[in-house]
């Protein structure tokens, strides 16, 4: 899945929060209500429901309302668009190295010809 430039920005903006990837860690071993997340936090449910509200709004969860339960699941798929930008991150910079790596080996072996 694709996600745009200002999409990506905003994923990688939910996961430098800590408390966001706390949450998205524990959302990993299945959902869980908003309460049960916000519990280990110590800070008002309005500003816990900001970060759930951000984790939502970037596509990185979804939440469900069963009576007055709002239960959060992880939506794995949006992780696809960092997972692709990550590969495509290391393949490049792989190169890079490997020609720097091929360079230098080059002219130490211009230096010390045996």
């Amino acid at each position: 899945m694709a996600y745009r430039s200002e999409q990506l920005d905003d994923i990688f903006l939910a996961l430098a929060d800590p408390t966001r990837r706390s949450v998205l860690g524990r959302l990993g071993r299945g959902p869980a209500s908003i309460s049960d997340l916000a519990e280990p936090f110590d800070m008002a449910l309005p500003s816990f429901m900001k970060h759930i509200r951000m984790l939502e709004g970037t596509g990185l969860i979804r939440t469900e309302k069963q009576g007055r339960v709002r239960t959060c699941i992880i939506e794995k798929q949006a992780f696809a668009a960092v997972e692709g930008w990550l590969a495509a991150q290391h393949a490049l910079w792989e190169g890079r190295t490997d020609r720097l790596e091929r360079f230098v080996t080059a002219m130490l072996d211009k230096e010390n010809p045996e």
